[in-house]
């Protein structure tokens, strides 16, 4: 019984408590509801108040936004009337431009028909006149013309060779005595030891039986030889030497070298070649750049691109006519510092240009052209001044000299070259160089004969005394020197001589 009073109490006390938290839970849900009508009715109220306030701040700003348009709207519309006032006025103007210029131009017609009838006028009495005249004179007008434009011809070269003998007269008096007395020290304190050397091409053997070695087996020796060198080795019935050909003179020198260390060993393969080859490089190579640094510390030249220092030194194996180029070089150097110190000139720049002269003649065998524009090119490449660039490319007459120390530079190779001893040629080079001046001598009007003296270096044309006159002879001597600078290849210079001779004979019978 108690038991079941107990069930019982619990059941009763289990549904009191569902229904008391029930009730508790529904109070607070209808709390909860209320809180949330009210926050949503403040947020109302505040998303209404902000509506308003961004309303009437963009009401402000469409006005002031208004406000600007119609300011600049008003300087707008102003400065459209008064362009277009200055336009109304060009306008204007332009009309009457307009109507001046059409006046003008019908003036212009009434006066052309004027002058067109006046014309016709005058040609008729020139024509009337020129007909009086040749009736007169017995000559066409064509013939007049001729005859005194003849004449003037005459009248003209006659007062140019008066006044060039005249000019050359006076300056020659006037700088013969200075221009020997600067030559003839320069030449005093260069006084320099010089011999004539050439390339060596020809290497001797100990027995022609060495030829068979150099070829070795099938022709497997000469090939590596020559693949190596790049070089013609010419193996043929010249009793004890071979000949090495190559235009290059540092690549000769070379095949030179190994051919003698290859005779010299002994032993003759292919891989020998190689390595002998490689060793005679490395030695012409040092040689080159010695030879560079030698001639810049002897001319105390200091700065020199290291590429120009070694094309320096490459002069070392360059011959010209027997002379040593880079000896020759350096004689120009100082001859051109000696004569640019008595001139009081650069003397750092007269003695820089003259060493860097002919430093296209290492190179011109590789590139086309004459050496001076080459080596001047090569010069400006390697970032010498223009004043050195324009005496390396004017020392030849490829550009006309405009500086002094390009003079300078020209004249003391002149000298260099054309000293006693300076240079030689082949026999057969020689002989056609003296056929080729008389011939140029030669070709000129009047000439009757002509004759190359002094190993080329004077050219003596003698003229017929009734063609050629005492002022003609002059310019037949400028115009003969000029012809012989345009299409001769000759060192140093020329000297031309006009000889014009009248006889008169007669017999006593």
């Amino acid at each position: 019984m108690e038991l079941a009073l107990i069930i019982v109490g619990s059941v009763i006390g289990v549904a009191l408590g569902f229904v008391l938290s029930r009730y508790l839970v529904t109070g607070r849900a209808a709390r909860t509801r209320e809180d949330a009508e009210r926050i949503l009715r403040d947020a109302e109220k505040q998303a209404e108040t902000l509506k308003k306030e961004a309303l009437i701040e963009a009401k402000d700003q469409i006005f002031h936004f208004k406000q600007d348009a119609e300011s600049e709207s008003k300087e707008r519309r102003k400065e459209l009337t008064a362009l277009e006032n200055r336009l109304l006025q060009r306008e204007e103007s332009i009309d009457r431009r307009a109507e001046s210029l059409d006046k003008r131009e019908h003036q212009l017609s009434s006066l052309q028909g004027q002058v067109t009838k006046r014309e016709t006028e005058l040609n008729d009495l020139v024509e009337q006149e020129r007909q009086r005249l040749e009736s007169l004179a017995g000559l066409t007008s064509d013939e007049a013309r001729d005859l005194l434009l003849d004449r003037v011809k005459d009248d003209v070269r006659r007062d140019a060779a008066a006044f060039v003998r005249e000019t050359e007269a006076r300056a020659r008096d006037e700088a013969d005595k200075k221009a020997r007395n600067i030559v003839g020290i320069a030449i005093q304190r260069v006084a320099a030891d010089h011999t004539a050397e050439s390339t060596v091409s020809v290497v001797h053997i100990p027995s022609d039986d060495m030829k068979g070695r150099i070829i070795g087996r099938e022709g497997r020796n000469i090939r590596a030889f020559e693949q190596l060198t790049g070089i013609n080795l010419i193996i043929d019935d010249t009793p004890e030497a071979v000949i090495l050909s190559s235009f290059d003179p540092v690549r000769r020198e070379i095949g030179r070298i190994t051919l003698e260390s290859l005779l010299a060993d002994g032993r003759i393969h292919p891989a020998r070649i190689e390595e002998l080859f490689n060793k005679a490089e490395t030695l012409v190579g040092s040689q080159i750049q010695e030879a560079g640094e030698q001639a810049a510390f002897d001319t105390g030249i200091h700065g020199l691109h290291t590429e120009v220092v070694r094309t320096l030194g490459r002069l070392k194996f360059r011959t010209s006519y027997g002379q040593n180029v880079l000896k020759h070089s350096l004689e120009v150097a100082y001859l051109a510092g000696v004569m640019a110190a008595e001139l009081g000139v650069d003397v750092k720049l007269a003695t820089r240009a003259g060493l860097l002269h002919d430093l296209g003649k290492a190179i011109d065998h590789e590139i086309e052209g004459p050496h001076a524009l080459i080596g001047a090119d090569l010069a400006r490449r390697m970032g010498e001044t223009p004043a050195i660039v324009h005496c390396i490319e004017a020392h030849h007459g490829d550009v006309e000299p405009t500086t002094v120390e390009a003079v300078i530079v020209q004249a003391a190779d002149a000298i260099s070259a054309a000293r006693p001893g300076a240079r030689r040629e082949t026999l057969e080079s020689y002989v056609k160089r003296l056929e080729k001046l008389e011939a140029v001598a030669q070709s000129h009007h009047g000439v009757e004969k002509c004759y190359a003296m002094q190993a080329g270096r004077e050219i003596r044309v003698m003229v017929k005394p009734e063609q050629i006159d005492d002022s003609e002879s002059v310019l037949l001597a400028r115009e003969i020197a000029k012809q012989i600078e345009e299409e001769l290849e000759y060192p140093g210079q020329i000297k031309v001589m006009v000889i014009r001779e009248s006889r008169a004979v007669d017999y006593a019978k």
